[in-house]
């Protein structure tokens, strides 16, 4: 896999995608799990194609919204699907996090907020 990683093959990448989300979603239910009043914990998608890799909802319909990337750079297309939940759900709607594999955090519009995965597991 490192090598295939290192030329960019598509397959990999695609591989790689899926173990990343997989790892990111995974803690992240973990963590929900430890939080009182917290409801539905699921992925969303819209008929159009929009979607978001986990949504975490509390009891009282406040929503934070996660997206995974393997990229380095996350740019305004990689956020459409929380986009379009904040949008949808107004102020109920308290983050959206994409999580990529880059270097340093930042906040990118309203309520959009880009870190690296490694921050997951930093205490």
């Amino acid at each position: 896999m490192p090598a295939k990683l290192a030329v960019l093959d598509p397959t990999s990448m695609t591989g790689l995608g899926h173990l990343l989300e997989t790892l990111v979603v995974g803690d992240l239910r973990k963590q929900a799990a430890w939080l009182d009043d917290v409801g539905p914990v699921r992925h969303w998608r819209t008929s159009e194609g929009d979607d978001v890799d986990l949504i975490v909802e509390r009891d009282d319909g406040a929503t934070a919204a996660f997206e995974v990337k393997t990229s380095g750079r996350v740019s305004g297309d990689d956020l459409k699907g929380l986009r379009k939940r904040r949008d949808a759900l107004g102020d109920q709607f308290l983050a959206g996090v994409a999580f990529y594999l880059g270097e340093g955090p930042y906040t990118y519009d309203d309520r959009m907020h880009v870190l690296p995965v490694d921050r997951l597991w930093i205490v």
